[in-house]
């Protein structure tokens, strides 16, 4: 089982690229709200309310977040989806067409996002070789998020050391 530094390290090894790093602030937000609104109409009935299968996710989310042996990341990265699914299910309930335009509309439009800044990058996004990289990917927004705040100088300098520093590649040498 890999602890947070090696998965966000791995991770950032994808993601050096400035823009690439930016459009993950957009895109990864708008993919956990997508995802959120299409899980949030499946519910079963338990202990006499009803369980959507969106928090059925989260909650296991949450779990794989809080083992990583980073309590103050899994916590906050939990919190930041926790609080993503919960907006999805605000706009979840309605016409199956609005439900459908929220739910697929953001998580395309968010992939979208991804694909433009894995062009800048140069490189193909981190799930194409490791699936786990689509539960990192919100863990690597809310890092780096806090590493803006001055969090865990150490962790971020450990991620440097082994991913390289961030950078803006030069698109326009490209043939």
């Amino acid at each position: 089982m890999r602890n947070a530094t090696e998965l966000l390290a791995q991770y950032a090894e994808y993601h050096r690229d400035r823009r690439n790093i930016v459009s993950h602030f957009v895109g990864v937000p708008m993919i956990v709200f997508g995802v959120g609104v299409l899980l949030a109409r499946a519910a079963f009935p338990a202990f006499g309310a009803s369980l959507t299968l969106a928090w059925i996710v989260f909650a296991l989310a949450a779990a794989w977040y809080m083992t990583r042996g980073n309590v103050v990341l899994g916590v906050t990265v939990s919190i930041a989806v926790g609080v993503l699914i919960k907006l999805g299910h605000e706009v979840s309930g309605g016409s199956v067409g609005n439900w459908l335009a929220w739910g697929v509309g953001f998580f395309l439009v968010g992939w979208l996002i991804q694909f433009v800044g894995h062009a800048y990058e140069g490189r193909k996004p981190a799930f194409a070789d490791d699936i786990v990289g689509l539960l990192v990917g919100p863990m690597f927004v809310t890092a780096e998020l806090m590493f803006m705040a001055g969090w865990n100088k150490t962790l971020l300098a450990e991620i440097e050391r082994r991913a390289g520093p961030t950078h803006l590649r030069d698109i326009a040498r490209i043939a």
